[in-house]
């Protein structure tokens, strides 16, 4: 008997998505799916025990997903040739041994399921579907990722439809829909990208949390907070006392881990503003704010933003201020001003070449700002030919 759905996430962001997703299911529908946690690029904790008892999953995995460069035979074919057949040559046997060499960490048989929903499919578990000839739906990395940076035409930038046409045929393997095994792919917004396709589907972000229930909701936050109490008696405490709350939305940029700390001592000291400070970490930053900033109130990384819509309405509070580098902000709507700092910040502490080839945007104040940018690469990119 086939199963129902399986879904394959890579960030906590990815797994808040399928709940919202799965909650907006009929009652009767609901737990009935399978979750594939990723640990390529990311430590979900103890998530996975976690979802395992929200009621949700009927089956939750863990996947050891390898990246390209854990195969030492794919170096060779990631080399620029110095022609265009060559390289194209390279790239074919390129994804087709990337899938091979993928198959004895795949968890699950996703023949199996009649739905697999995969995020982020620029990761090898898209080269292994694409290999095997198996149907998938994709879905946006991050909130509106492609309208900021469109990592298929990015990633194979030169040739892009010589290329495009390839992958319809199923010789190589390219993200974003347009695969040949590729069904679908799901985005928040059509309007908002430059370069829509055939494939692509509207699933509104905000119009799934405005369906969930209370229960929808209280379900969210047992799953992804922990430390719920610790963090709602910080915030009652601050609105008793009448003070205001800013949060800082850290990033994993700068490799120099001395620069990033500079970089957030910086933002905090000239966007944040008086009253109390709340940082929360990206869950790939390694740097250790509660050691380097114990002035502060450190939240746990180990949870998407979005949930505290969900805390600060059952506290009937919000924030004074959000800021952030290049995280996306626009989904947080219990702040009263949120501060995109962009480029120009950014270009203070690191060479403008190593982040700005992601677009350009000034800092200022906006509603719908960009994905993070962060330290993921996708499997096959920076690809020339």
């Amino acid at each position: 008997m086939q199963k129902e759905r399986i879904y394959v996430c890579h960030t906590f962001y990815h797994v808040y998505v399928t709940c919202l997703k799965e909650l907006n299911l009929p009652k009767e529908q609901q737990g009935k799916a399978a979750l594939v946690l990723s640990r390529m690029s990311n430590n979900f904790g103890n998530l996975k025990e976690r979802a395992e008892k929200s009621g949700l999953f009927e089956a939750v995995y863990w996947f050891d997903e390898k990246p390209f460069s854990f195969f030492d035979e794919l170096t060779e074919l990631k080399k620029d040739t110095g022609s265009l057949p060559g390289n194209l040559w390279n790239r074919i046997r390129f994804c087709r041994r990337l899938g091979d060499l993928e198959e004895p960490y795949v968890p699950v048989n996703f023949r199996e399921y009649r739905d697999i929903y995969v995020f982020c499919d620029s990761d090898p578990i898209g080269y292994y579907l694409s290999r095997k000839k198996i149907r998938y739906h994709a879905v946006e990395d991050g909130l509106d990722c492609i309208r900021y940076y469109d990592t298929a035409r990015y990633d194979n930038r030169g040739h892009f439809r010589l290329k495009a046409a390839m992958a319809a045929l199923g010789l190589i393997f390219i993200q974003n829909g347009y695969g040949k095994y590729c069904i679908d792919m799901e985005v928040n917004s059509i309007e908002a990208l430059d370069h829509p396709i055939s494939k692509m589907r509207e699933v509104s972000r905000e119009g799934l949390v405005e369906k969930l229930s209370a229960e929808g909701r209280r379900t969210l936050i047992r799953l992804f907070i922990e430390n719920r109490d610790d963090l709602e008696k910080t915030l009652q405490k601050a609105r008793e006392e009448e003070r205001p709350v800013s949060l800082i939305l850290t990033e994993p940029l700068c490799r120099d881990l001395a620069m990033r700390e500079k970089l957030f001592r910086d933002m905090i000291r000239e966007y944040a503003g008086d009253g109390v400070i709340l940082i929360k970490p990206h869950p790939r930053d390694v740097l250790d704010y509660r050691k380097l900033f114990p002035e502060y109130i450190v939240l746990d990384g180990a949870f998407p933003m979005e949930i505290l819509n969900f805390v600060c309405a059952d506290l009937g509070m919000e924030f004074e201020r959000v800021v952030t580098v290049y995280t996306v902000p626009s989904s947080i709507h219990c702040a009263r001003e949120k501060l995109y700092l962009g480029d120009e910040f950014m270009d203070r502490y690191e060479e403008p070449s190593l982040h700005r080839d992601a677009g350009s945007h000034s800092g200022q104040k906006i509603d719908t700002e960009r994905k993070d940018i962060g330290d993921r690469r996708s499997a096959g990119e920076r690809r020339e030919g």
